[in-house]
């Protein structure tokens, strides 16, 4: 089970995966069946009520297949043909064009059902290969318990310009959040370069600093043969050493985490560098802050997209004092849940959110 949420809503999620269309829209040839003989009924014959069984068919290939479809129609030519039915309203009586309309439908319904499935395949493939980029996150990663939350800007897509990792390795625990110039799928390949070097780093670099000069090699790498290419992103590093009861922190130009202690939500203040991969002839990485735990911290790390949110009047979103007024038992509790009651008080002072979100909750246990 993975604690990491991402995607939009439950109801777009149903239908990438092939979900029937809405009920109404397949109760609806039925409905103007049944209104069609109500009214033939209640209407002298001069009135013209063709229009509501010419319009069947079409709707019927919106939400049936073709073999439901055709039964439609065929509904329809009986009522317009057999003698007895009332359905020959004056000029309501060829039953030829309606017909030939219902055969199209079919037509429409055949070809509608193999686009679904081609769009169907399409995203089940481009989900896999997203979720290849940015794998969901396990809920705990060696003493630390986790939790992401992902929102990508660019409708129907699982990943865009943020990103997120926990790793463990033989210096600890690592722990990587960070926003790529750009957002939506152009930036996937940026995200996807920054991850690998980051899983890289965690086994090979004994430092932060050194993690965080492999990561500014590789955006400089990438861009070093692409002009004009203006590829940088901003990142803050967090490392759980094994056997003590601290965190070290690097920030790269980015926002720090925010500590949840209790009752009180507070922002470190670590010495700020400048983005990864600027092209800088060394990069210098800023000083780390070493913070010390207690037991029941809780770190939240966030990219800009959170902050910068707006309300209807233009005010930003104030994740510190709104974070503060969550309930204690949410705040304390398991790391998914806090995720979640985040990005559901973003979106209820947001509404619509135009930038990727991501959100990392870091809850460290076994302290010493």
């Amino acid at each position: 089970m993975y604690s990491d949420r991402r995607g939009s809503d439950e109801k777009e999620a149903h239908w990438k995966r092939g979900a029937p269309p809405p009920r109404w829209a397949r109760w609806l040839p039925t409905v103007l069946l049944i209104a069609f003989a109500t009214l033939q009924e209640l209407t002298p014959t001069e009135i013209e009520l063709s229009f509501l069984l010419a319009a069947t068919p079409p709707l019927a290939a919106l939400a049936y297949g073709p073999v439901a479809t055709a039964c439609y129609g065929i509904a329809v030519v009986i009522l317009l043909s057999v003698p007895g039915m009332r359905g020959g309203h004056p000029g309501s009586g060829d039953a030829a064009m309606v017909a030939f309309v219902g055969l199209l439908s079919v037509v429409i319904s055949v070809v509608r059902r193999r686009r679904e499935a081609q769009l169907v395949s399409v995203r089940s493939v481009a989900e896999a290969a997203q979720l290849a980029v940015l794998p969901p996150l396990a809920p705990q990663v060696g003493p630390v318990r986790c939790a992401g939350l992902y929102q990508a800007a660019q409708r129907g897509t699982l990943v865009g310009g943020d990103l997120y990792d926990v790793r463990q390795g033989p210096y600890g625990v690592r722990a990587l959040m960070a926003d790529v110039q750009g957002h939506g799928l152009a930036a996937v390949g940026t995200v996807a370069a920054l991850l690998g070097a980051f899983r890289e780093a965690v086994l090979d670099e004994p430092s932060l600093e050194g993690v965080a000069a492999k990561l500014d090699r590789r955006l400089v790498t990438d861009s070093a043969d692409v002009q004009h290419a203006e590829l940088f992103a901003t990142a803050v590093l967090l490392e759980f050493p094994p056997d003590t009861s601290v965190v070290r922190m690097l920030s790269c130009g980015h926002p720090p985490p925010l500590l949840l202690r209790g009752g009180a939500v507070t922002e470190p203040e670590p010495e700020s560098g400048p983005p990864l991969g600027l092209g800088l002839a060394h990069y210098a990485a800023p000083r780390e802050l070493v913070l010390a735990l207690e037991p029941g911290d809780r770190l939240l790390a966030h990219t800009d997209g959170v902050t910068e949110a707006r309300d209807a009047t233009g005010s930003c979103y104030p994740l510190v004092r709104r974070l503060a007024a969550l309930p204690l038992e949410v705040r304390e509790g398991e790391p998914a849940v806090l995720a979640d009651a985040v990005w559901r008080d973003l979106r209820c002072f947001a509404g619509e959110v135009g930038d990727d979100v991501a959100l990392l909750v870091l809850a460290p246990s076994q302290l010493r």
